[in-house]
């Protein structure tokens, strides 16, 4: 299903701006459930900046009115984005968070062993000989390995893993997990997001003072 450009935004927006519910939400921005009542619980100094998702044509106000009206109604976008496909190669992960990959490829082998090589390599984006490495403890950095959640790593989604795991969980015959672990969560969600929103900001200041300083020189 095609999701909004600007997720986290767009769902501040329809939190704001609607009497959606949390369940509505999250599936119209392709999110958890608990990511929206961390931004609906978020404190008003540090809120998201809502994105209108009808200003930006990705949905009608009468398709809004029809999910106000039915909570059980999923609301239907006009379109989605361009989306960048990945074809071939591993996923791309930032720079910053490539130390990290060791920690949640053990943390998913420690707990979810029905997860194949092929499946932690395209979820974490990294090569079989790596994970290779670290089931059988060969890993040049082993010693300093720890497992992590890959979520909490910002590596994958909990969706993602989420359906990584049912699928695994399917194909070996087995009951998929039941997570329970996110219904603690809802501060670090929110813990995160003012993060995010703070690294932003700081880019941003940094941006114009550059300006300032630039234009100041030339007067």
């Amino acid at each position: 299903m095609a999701q909004p450009l600007m997720p986290h935004a767009t769902a501040s927006w329809l939190v704001d701006n609607t009497s959606l519910s949390f369940q509505q939400i999250a599936e119209f921005c392709g999110l958890h459930v608990l990511e929206v009542q961390a931004i609906a619980d978020d404190t008003a100094a540090t809120k998201l900046t809502g994105r209108d998702p009808v200003r930006a044509h990705e949905v009608t106000m009468e398709e809004i009115e029809k999910g106000q009206a039915d909570p059980a109604y999923r609301l239907q976008m006009i379109k989605g984005p361009e989306q960048v496909r990945r074809t071939k190669g591993p996923r791309y992960t930032p720079v910053s968070k490539r130390q990290d990959k060791p920690d949640g490829i053990a943390w998913i082998i420690r707990n979810h062993p029905e997860v194949s090589d092929g499946q932690i390599s395209n979820l974490i984006g990294t090569t079989r000989t790596t994970i290779a490495a670290i089931r059988d403890r060969t890993h040049w950095n082993i010693a300093n390995i720890v497992p992590k959640d890959p979520v909490t790593l910002g590596l994958t989604s909990q969706r993602e893993l989420d359906s990584v795991v049912s699928k695994a969980a399917k194909a070996a015959g087995i009951e998929a997990p039941v997570d329970t672990k996110l219904e603690g969560d809802r501060e670090a969600l929110i813990e995160q997001l003012r993060h995010e929103r703070d690294v932003a900001q700081h880019g941003e200041d940094t941006i114009l003072s550059d300006v300032d300083a630039l234009f100041g020189k030339r007067a």
